[in-house]
């Protein structure tokens, strides 16, 4: 069955997404590849029960209810909007946020 939620990947994720590897493959090419792998099957998880996401405590500082998804040391940033899931951000969890 089908998700009810589309997930859209911004340039800026998908950025992040290739310097995530980028800087895993400094290490391992293959550590990269399985993590990058996780990321990409939580992400697709969205499309059906987005809301498991929790606000995050950022959310009041952008006026809007950014939500976000842990994935190991990543926090996958989104927001949702009627059906669709849109992947803002994927970034360290010790980085401060800024889209």
């Amino acid at each position: 069955m089908p998700g009810r939620f589309k997930v859209n990947i911004t340039r800026s994720a998908e950025a992040d997404i290739s310097t995530i590897w980028d800087f895993i493959s400094q290490d391992s090419t293959e550590n990269a590849t399985r993590f990058i792998l996780k990321l990409e099957s939580e992400i697709n998880s969205l499309k059906n029960l987005p809301f498991r996401c929790p606000i995050i405590k950022e959310s009041p500082h952008f006026g809007i209810a950014y939500r976000h998804l842990i994935v190991d040391k990543y926090r996958v940033i989104l927001k949702i909007i009627e059906d669709e899931v849109i992947i803002l951000r994927i970034i360290h969890s010790a980085k401060i946020l800024t889209l």
